[in-house]
């Protein structure tokens, strides 16, 4: 079995000293990864919440997350030397793969395997049974056992019948024709850790 890397081992342990942290903020923690980059690592936290994370969300946990991640390095426990903290909430291009994902995707268009077979439909339900879809104006149930990977679809809005009526163009606003955009990442806070003294002068 080939031995874990030194990124691994990190990511490992951040995710055990993290997960309480952002819970105690009231948020899940759904994923941290560590690039070495020169003599700095970047570590990027992915949280997100059924009610959304906004700045003030941001803010709190990269506070927290930096001093967790400072109070443990003397230990080795964790993290050690210095890094670039990114907290940021997930795209709308994340995999969805627990329940949790699949119950704030309500109301979108998702794609996904079903028993094997390929699935469209927007998610009316998600709960502990599983995933309730409206494919074509049919409603289709997925039990957990037969769902695969869910993947939330672009959408663009068709026009408004005010805005046919009114006579203006559908891209006039741009803003209004994209509803989903896998880049769309607006949560994001940078933290540079405090935890080395060895800084090039």
């Amino acid at each position: 079995m080939p031995s874990a890397t030194p990124a691994s081992e990190s990511r490992a342990a951040l995710l055990e000293l993290l997960a309480p942290v952002v819970a105690e903020i009231g948020l899940d923690l759904e994923d941290v990864t560590v690039q070495r980059v020169g003599r700095r690592s970047i570590v990027r936290v992915i949280v997100d919440s059924d009610d959304g994370v906004d700045l003030d969300d941001v803010a709190g946990v990269s506070h927290a997350v930096s001093e967790a991640m400072d109070a443990a390095a003397p230990g080795g426990a964790a993290f050690a030397g210095a890094y670039v903290l990114e907290v940021s909430s997930p795209g709308v291009d994340r995999p969805l793969t627990e329940v949790r994902h699949w119950r704030r995707a309500i109301g979108r268009l998702v794609a996904a395997d079903v028993e094997g077979a390929p699935v469209c439909g927007r998610v009316l339900r998600a709960d502990e049974a599983g995933v309730t879809f409206d494919v074509d104006g049919s409603s289709r149930a997925a039990g957990w056992a037969v769902l695969g990977v869910g993947r939330v679809q672009v959408e663009f809005r068709r026009d408004k019948p005010a805005d046919v009526a009114a006579g203006v163009p559908a891209n006039e606003d741009q803003d209004d024709d994209v509803f989903d955009d896998p880049d769309d990442d607006p949560d994001i806070a940078e933290v540079d850790g405090t935890d080395d003294d060895d800084e090039e002068g």
